[in-house]
């Protein structure tokens, strides 16, 4: 379970042979929850409105570099690191 980023508590997840849709893991505060990359929203699971939205708005500015990582994965290569939300 790979991670990419980090920021504010939050931890963000993909796994290898993962299902479709394109999607990540969120963490936070015991909770977790799968976010789809295209179009970006929860598909899965439970964050508070404040982590979701935040986990959104990253998700919008690294979109491309998520779906990459998405790529890299199916094809059994390490995700990259992606900053985290500032």
């Amino acid at each position: 379970m790979p991670e990419v980023s980090r920021f504010y508590g939050i931890v963000i997840r993909m796994y290898y042979d993962e299902h479709n849709p394109p999607h990540f893991h969120a963490l936070h505060s015991g909770q977790e929850a799968q976010i789809s990359l295209d179009p970006i929203g929860a598909l899965h699971g439970k964050l508070s409105s404040r982590a979701l939205s935040m986990v959104i708005e990253w998700a919008a500015l690294h979109q491309r570099e998520l779906v990459e990582n998405w790529d890299l994965m199916r094809n059994d290569h390490p995700p990259r690191k992606i900053p985290p939300l500032e």
